[in-house]
């Protein structure tokens, strides 16, 4: 998956230049109504190094200095005509694109009041007339330094909300390709059939990529195959496994196999996805074949739970067999071999084919339903039309909130 948006961990960290270098680049803007004033104070702060200095004679000329370009501090007079210096820092503060513009207001000893309101309006500090340069040295200084850390603030909450922006970007590419990757493997998976054999199935993976994955077609016009295989794991891997595998049973596409032999089927998909060769995944697999025109169902099975056939027994629950063949996992290593049984097939007797998703289900005291309890149940159950519906309703009880542990999968086969 290629994603076009840059990883958060390659924005260089943002830095500062040094105080020194702030100074030198900083623009000042004083306001003062008396021109001796005005150039008291700029002769001061040339001395101190700063030289892009901007002078306003009223609070009115300050505010259209400030709106149409940048400064990095403002020295300002409180008593002004047309515009005092209250005045001022309200309009600044009303507004969230000047508000930012540190300020020191300038104010008579008499004025020590009102200077503490101006600094209550926002003014970053205030300096007393006739200024001391050595104060006016500290007040600026420390002025500008607040105000370059606040834009390094500033300049890194925004690279954090890029960053957020991007992570939020590609989680939502993510979630939509995962979605897509879902539907398709719902959409290999085979619609329901009323004839000749009705067969239903539920199909609930834990995640939203499980490692279940089941089929079923007509390999000739005798012989019906039904397969389920569970894939180690969940996720994209897990899914990616168990699609191949699919894929390579529903094509036939295994040389020199009779797929009408559940056992040489196993052998033969057990040597093609060696776990050595597959990430070291594997799958477990239940396969059979039943054989219409004798009524006989072969199967076998890699380290997967048994199948179920149960027979109607009246009013009463339906008679159960399990059919289990001992062999392990598929994958596991080269040239194992699967053995074939039989069982015959009478009419109205369903099969259940279905992963330990269906029953291992560890409930809130942490005990693991057997599948004899699952048995049980479907011998009560299997005949109702909903009865897989009910299964999972019963099996999501029985674990309790939250999403189930392991990927749900049942195909019922009604003969």
């Amino acid at each position: 998956m290629t994603m076009n948006a840059a990883p958060a961990e390659n924005f260089p960290a943002p830095t500062a230049p040094p105080a020194a270098e702030t100074n030198l680049q900083a623009a000042v803007l004083v306001v003062d109504d008396s021109r001796t004033m005005r150039l008291a104070l700029i002769r001061a702060l040339n001395q101190l190094g700063f030289n892009n200095i901007t002078e306003a004679a009223n609070g009115r000329q300050a505010m259209g200095l400030i709106q149409s370009q940048s400064f990095d501090l403002m020295l300002l007079d409180m008593e002004m005509p047309e515009m005092n210096g209250m005045q001022v820092l309200l309009e600044l503060r009303n507004d969230p694109q000047l508000g930012g513009l540190p300020v020191i207001v300038i104010s008579g000893a008499e004025q020590v009041d009102s200077a503490v309101k101006c600094i209550e309006a926002g003014a970053e500090d205030y300096l007393p007339k006739p200024f001391n340069p050595t104060l006016l040295r500290a007040r600026v200084t420390t002025s500008l330094e607040k105000k370059r850390l606040r834009d390094l603030d500033r300049v890194r909450l925004k690279q954090l909300q890029t960053e957020k922006e991007l992570l939020e970007q590609m989680q939502r590419r993510l979630n939509d390709e995962l979605a897509e990757a879902a539907n398709y493997v719902r959409s290999i998976l085979p619609e329901p059939t009323t004839a000749p054999l009705q067969i239903d199935w539920k199909y609930q993976p834990s995640t939203e990529l499980g490692g279940d994955a089941f089929g079923y077609h007509w390999i000739d016009p005798e012989h019906f195959a039904v397969y389920l295989l569970d894939v180690c794991g969940h996720g994209v891997g897990a899914s990616l496994l168990s699609v191949t595998a699919m894929n390579v049973i529903r094509s036939g596409s295994l040389a020199n196999t009779d797929f009408r032999d559940p056992g040489a089927v196993l052998s033969g998909l057990n040597n093609a996805f060696l776990m050595e060769k597959q990430n070291n995944m594997y799958f477990t697999l239940w396969y059979g074949v039943y054989h219409m025109p004798s009524r006989t169902l072969k199967y076998s099975s890699g380290g997967h739970p048994p199948a179920l056939l149960l027979s109607p027994a009246g009013s009463g629950p339906a008679a159960s067999r399990q059919l289990r063949v001992p062999g392990v996992i598929v994958g596991a290593m080269e040239d194992m071999v699967y053995p074939t049984e039989s069982c015959p097939v009478a009419p109205g007797d369903r099969l259940l084919v279905l992963c330990d998703g269906c029953y291992e289900i560890k409930d809130a005291a942490g005990n693991f339903m057997e599948f004899d309890a699952f048995e049980q149940y479907m011998r009560q159950q299997v005949a109702a039309p909903d009865a897989l519906e009910r299964l999972h309703s019963w099996v999501r009880e029985r674990h309790g909130e939250g999403p189930l542990d392991d990927d749900f999968s049942i195909v019922r086969i009604n003969f």
